[in-house]
């Protein structure tokens, strides 16, 4: 199939004999390029940035307009050079990096690495959202200049995140631990998850119970239907204990039951728009739990080409863009894709969806390049989780140029009535089906609620009911939710803080630095992440404020557009901002050392005490010996029921997840999945561990499997495949 669409016909040929030089930034784009351009045409990577600021210094003139002292970036020495000899033998060069402000910048600097070995040799940009054979030959037909102001708009946006790190993570050295870092987005985003933290830590759960019946017409073997009481006597029930259900199941168990309305009500369900790179990574968050992180490294190569048997082929278009825009070209093969599969399902128009007022706009939408490469097409070709993420891309996609969907919610209510009279309660059930499917017609793995339909009780207005059994269920009120990658994504998106290409990033960052954890999928911060962030907020409140950052991202967006000039826009925020560093560098007091505590443990080797310290990956045990003595030691969890010794935190090899062992390990092979917590079971005296589900969320269980203490099976199992590592 892949051949078909890379046929020569239509390639650019080169003006003289010599071969045309494409430079893009990875391999594995220059693999699929290649192959679509053919033998008049060599491509070649740069791996990113070639030159770049140091990262020894702060780089940055700021008494000469904030010019940046650019470098070849460490190790990359051997490769600009080969690049700049590939460019001297070749009849023309084509700068093909990605078409954003970070790629601009790489064709830019390229450029001038070029220019200053040779200058008989033309350079030119082009530029696409698809790797694709008649994208590549497109561009190739139509290369362009560089971009000056989107070039402008990088060095501004590399010079402020330069500015900021490298003035406040020194401070953070000296006064907290070295080894911290500061950035403008990163402290922003590690404030927001502070701020929820307190919420959450601040909120009381209060109790409050619900009630459902099971309701059945006649005496026969007619089908029972469950109800949730929603009014009782013409207000909203407030159950806060179980005394009160109780009494209320006393006055209308034995009570009379009829089906008092019966109410249909049809719903239009529009399709959702394509994915823009924040839709992408909150839906794979919530639909795959895939990371953030993950999604990108996914969905950068299903970009760049994957090999589908036929040859390498870029499965979708570029995945940094803010703008739900698709070509005409691909809506006419989507177009004709739903007329030959699914012809009722095809609008008379094509669907337009609005790009929002934020938007850059650079990019189209993140779609399939082709609409006929389905998911079950590529099953037998793609891994696993490169497949699911494909399959939503294409299912978005498709669907949002499909009719809308139908659905027909029927509502029974039925009036129950204390024995001998009175006001009583209404009972409510609803079944929902779909009536039209539209676009739900392509819809697998983003299927909802909605297209799986509930089922509607066979009963009539006046039908008389009786009770079954009744099911009063506890529950307590819920705090605001932790940020997990999708909401924190979505939130940084809503504030207008960062762009596409830095959400991803961004949490990696305060993952790495320890600031923030992972537990449950929820993004929890460390007690490091927490001084840091109260820091910032104190001393740097502009800095770390949200609708500063995102007056900073529109600034950038402006430079983009040439409407201001960048030094000028930087000077407006460095001067105050460094006056302020200045001044509490001066006042700050030291943090040094205050997150150490001595222990009552004692050094294998020198016999002096160890302290509990904060490292990069957490606390530990260190000699207070040190320097002389180097001797650490992971901080014991709780003592292990089979042999006595240690439970510390370990890591499986390969994928580095985290489970908790034995230090006696091999000869005792006890580990739990579950963090020990430093508290006895009242039961039998072995430790607790804090599990979750999404019926109980975070809760306590004793280790012991012999114990019922809220037990559940699965802990005491043997160490994984693989074997532990410290």
């Amino acid at each position: 199939m892949a051949e078909k669409k890379s046929g020569g016909k239509g390639k650019s040929k080169p003006k003289k004999d010599k071969k045309i030089l494409v430079i893009v930034e990875s391999p594995a784009k220059a693999k699929t390029i290649e192959k679509y351009l053919g033998p008049d045409y060599t491509v070649k990577a740069s791996m990113g940035h070639l030159i770049d600021l140091p990262k020894s210094r702060l780089a940055i003139d700021v008494d000469k307009n904030f010019e940046p002292e650019y470098i070849t970036v460490r190790g990359r020495a051997k490769l600009l050079r080969e690049l700049q000899g590939d460019a001297k033998k070749a009849g023309e060069v084509l700068l093909a990096s990605d078409n954003d402000r970070e790629g601009e910048a790489i064709a830019w600097h390229l450029r001038n690495a070029i220019s200053a070995k040779t200058t008989a040799v033309p350079i030119k940009r082009i530029a696409f959202n698809e790797i694709t054979p008649q994208a590549i030959r497109d561009a190739v037909d139509h290369p362009s200049n560089i971009d000056e102001a989107k070039v402008n708009a990088q060095k501004a946006r590399r010079v402020l995140d330069r500015l900021v790190g490298y003035n406040l993570s020194p401070l953070l050295w000296k006064k907290v631990k070295n080894g911290l870092s500061a950035g403008r987005v990163q402290s922003v985003a590690l404030r927001l998850i502070c701020e929820r933290e307190k919420e959450v830590e601040s909120f009381i759960p209060e109790e409050y119970w619900t009630l459902e019946a099971d309701f059945k017409a006649g005496k026969g073997e007619g089908k029972t239907f469950t109800a949730q009481l929603v009014s009782w006597q013409g207000k909203k029930p407030e159950l806060k204990h179980e005394e009160e259900v109780a009494d209320l199941i006393g006055l209308i168990k034995d009570g009379d039951c009829v089906v008092a309305d019966i109410r249909e009500t049809e719903k239009t369900l529009r399709p959702k728009p394509p994915f823009t790179t924040s839709q992408l990574q909150q839906t794979a968050a919530t639909r795959l739990g895939f990371t953030s992180k993950k999604t990108m490294q996914i969905a950068q190569q299903l970009y760049e080409g994957v090999n589908i048997g036929e040859g390498r082929v870029g499965l979708i278009t570029y995945m940094r863009t803010d703008s739900v825009r698709i070509s005409q070209l691909a809506l006419g093969e989507v177009r004709r894709w739903i007329g030959e599969h699914f012809p009722k399902a095809l609008p008379e128009v094509p669907v337009e969806y609005s790009v929002g007022k934020k938007a850059q706009d650079a990019h189209e939408a993140i779609r399939p390049t082709y609409t006929e490469y389905t998911p079950d097409s590529l099953k037998d070709y793609l891994p696993k989780d490169y497949l699911r993420l494909y399959t939503i891309i294409w299912e978005r996609f498709t669907a949002c140029q499909m009719t809308s969907a139908k659905t027909k919610t029927i509502s029974v209510d039925i009036s129950v009535s204390p024995p001998g009279g009175g006001e009583g309660g209404i009972f409510r059930v609803s079944g929902t089906r779909i009536i039209e499917k539209g676009f739900y017609q392509v819809m697998k793995l983003l299927s909802s609620k909605e297209e799986k339909g509930s089922p509607v009780p066979p009963v009539k207005k006046g039908d008389l009911l009786h009770t079954e059994k009744f099911y009063p269920e506890q529950h307590f009120t819920q705090g605001p939710p932790r940020y997990s990658d999708a909401s924190i994504v979505k939130t940084l998106e809503e504030k207008g803080i960062g762009r596409p290409s830095t959400y991803a990033p961004t949490i990696s960052v305060l993952l790495d630095r320890y600031y923030v954890t992972r537990s449950n999928k929820q993004l929890v911060p460390t007690l490091l992440g927490r001084m840091i962030s109260d820091m910032l907020t104190g001393y740097f409140p502009h800095v770390v404020d949200a609708d500063f950052t995102a007056s900073m991202e529109t600034m950038l967006d402006e430079v983009e557009e040439n409407r201001i000039s960048w030094p000028d826009m930087i000077r407006g925020f460095y001067d105050p901002f460094k006056s302020r560093v200045d001044e509490v560098e001066k006042t700050l007091q030291s943090y040094k050392g205050t997150l150490d505590e001595p222990t009552d443990y004692v050094c294998e080797k020198c016999g002096k005490p160890l302290v509990k310290k904060l490292g990069r990956f957490g606390f530990f045990l260190a000699c207070s010996g040190f320097p002389d003595c180097k001797s650490t030691r992971s901080i014991p969890l709780a003592k292990c029921p089979k042999c006595g010794g240690d439970i510390v935190a370990r890591k499986t090899r390969g994928r580095g997840k985290e489970f908790y062992g034995c230090t006696n390990y091999p000869e005792c092979d006890f580990i739990s999945h579950h963090k020990p917590l430093k508290q006895d079971c009242p039961r039998c005296g072995h430790f607790l561990v804090e599990k979750y589900d999404k019926k109980n969320g975070t809760h306590k269980a004793c280790i012991n499997p012999e114990c019922d203490y809220l037990h559940s099976a699965g802990d005491g199992d043997e160490a994984e495949k693989g074997g532990e590592t410290s």
